[in-house]
């Protein structure tokens, strides 16, 4: 069931001020113009919904190893009963001339998203490669708009087990979301939320107030309307008063001194996202094709890890970090590219939300840029400096403001959307996930999860993708590709466990006491 917004009638007779708040106003004409149906998308999921180019498709895509066989119809009902209790595994993305809704999908069937493959045959010891080959695929095909925006396809019968790949379209949910539903799919995971009943719907102004809030206001969050508030802006106080108009502005942060310093700081990180520079020319940026390559590797333990950041006083993802970068260099370097002073930018998404509230899904993470050094071939030097440049990046606000520059794209035509966004893209060579996942190996329907992997999507001309996840143990390293400007990820997968025992060689050869 969804629900239309009937707008109230705007009594054009009032002349006191107080007869209609800012908030009133602006609701019932947007209600009015808007007629919604449904429950609106939030702008920033509307900006993702609208993202996908021929290039890229803004699809999250992920998967699962599990041991023994898993069985098509006992998937089948644990999706029923798990996935579906989430309405956005249920609905569709309507778009229209303001945005778009999400609406039941009145022929919702899950066979539509709950497919059987078969992989190509390969000789025993190369079922990896067929899987990786299917998953490229499937990483350029987009998924059908006139149903929900997510699909799993099961290999019934891989390496003594089973795969199951997944793809779900960015608008449903970030990463950080989706790993709550994927706590929900597993034995003994937590329960996903029930589906409100259709008498629960908002009506009227109600749902428009809450589209509103949650689509113009909540992006810039409470913090940063401080911030740009103390620089001045009056715009920004009267978006504040919409949101609480019997409150006015909150006070969080107390005294002029305080609040001058937070827009300072804003601002400081403002101009630095909108300015940051080119980072260094190789062949991993370019015009992306129409292609792409997946490629992983095998576990390395987490234990080994812990120890060689504990010795040399970095986190764990100083280190994974600093053999990414090492890996990347010594692909360049095999190609034949010098990489002597060069550095590239990854975009990493940092969570923006409380994780007791991941269950609404929705997107709410922002984007850190990091620079790589690429360049440096000494495993201690590097791991040093991205322990620097990591530090550097604490504190910073521009993970709050990338998420309000989505905000505002998510509300323009998508042509200006795609210009915005694509100055940003231009400018980056790598999107970077570094996701710590359960200790413990995840069962689901009695099948052990035996390796979890995932990647989020790269946008306008980006074409590497690059995930770290560690998981029962372990940490494995992936790559997604496009084909026209890496062929062959998996030179980039092979070199990330010989940087790490280069660096854990050279460590084990240091004088210990004098590290710093």
């Amino acid at each position: 069931m969804v629900t239309r917004v009937k707008p109230k009638k705007i009594d054009q007779t009032a002349k006191s001020p107080e007869a209609h708040s800012i908030q009133e106003t602006l609701t019932q004409v947007v209600a009015g113009a808007l007629g919604i149906y449904g429950e609106r998308m939030t702008k920033v999921d509307t900006a993702w919904l609208r993202m996908d180019s021929p290039s890229n498709l803004m699809m999250i895509v992920g998967v699962w190893v599990v041991k023994p066989h898993l069985r098509y119809a006992d998937l089948r009902q644990r999706i029923g009963d798990r996935l579906l209790k989430y309405p956005r595994f249920v609905q569709c993305a309507v778009e229209d001339t303001a945005g778009a809704t999400w609406v039941d999908d009145p022929a919702f069937d899950l066979d539509n998203h709950l497919v059987m493959e078969t992989l190509t045959r390969k000789p025993k010891g190369r079922e990896q490669e067929a899987l990786q080959d299917r998953l490229a695929e499937l990483t350029m095909k987009p998924l059908d708009k006139q149903h929900p925006l997510w699909q799993i396809h099961l290999v019934e019968n891989y390496k003594g087990g089973s795969a199951m790949m997944v793809r779900i379209h960015h608008c449903i949910a970030d990463g950080i979301a989706l790993i709550s539903v994927t706590q929900s799919l597993v034995d003994g995971g937590s329960p996903p939320p029930e589906r409100p009943h259709p008498g629960h719907h908002k009506e009227g102004i109600e749902a428009a107030e809450e589209w509103i809030a949650d689509s113009l206001v909540k992006p810039f969050t409470n913090m940063t309307v401080k911030a740009l508030g103390a620089a001045g802006e009056g715009a920004v106080r009267s978006l504040g008063l919409l949101m609480e108009p019997q409150k006015g502005v909150e006070k969080g942060v107390h005294g002029s001194v305080d609040l001058a310093k937070l827009a300072y700081h804003a601002m400081a990180d403002l101009a630095a996202l909108a300015l940051m520079g080119d980072d260094s020319p190789t062949r991993l940026k370019g015009t992306p094709g129409h292609a792409k390559r997946v490629a992983w590797c095998s576990p390395i333990p987490l234990a080994e890890v812990k120890a060689v950041g504990k010795a040399l006083n970095c986190s764990i993802n100083d280190v994974l970090l600093s053999c990414v970068a090492g890996a990347i260099g010594a692909y360049l370097v095999e190609q034949g590219d010098p990489t002597k002073g060069k550095e590239i930018r990854a975009m990493v998404p940092v969570n923006l939300r409380a994780l007791e509230e991941a269950y609404q899904l929705g997107n709410q993470f922002g984007l850190a840029p990091l620079v790589l050094p690429i360049g440096l071939d000494n495993p201690i030097e590097r791991v040093y400096e991205v322990r620097r440049r990591m530090r550097g990046l604490k504190g910073s606000m521009q993970p709050l403001l990338a998420f309000g520059l989505l905000a505002v794209a998510g509300g323009l035509p998508k042509p200006m959307q795609d210009t915005l966004l694509g100055l940003f893209s231009k400018k980056t060579t790598a999107v970077m996930t570094n996701v710590p996942g359960p200790r413990e190996k995840m069962k689901i329907c009695g099948s052990t999860v035996e390796e979890t992997l995932f990647w989020v999507p790269q946008s306008g001309t980006v074409g590497l993708g690059v995930s770290i996840l560690s998981y029962g143990g372990g940490v494995q390293f992936g790559v997604v590709s496009d084909a026209t400007l890496c062929p062959d990820p998996q030179k980039i997968v092979d070199q990330f466990e010989p940087e790490f025992a280069k660096l854990s060689m050279v460590t084990l050869m240091l004088p210990w006491g004098e590290m710093s």
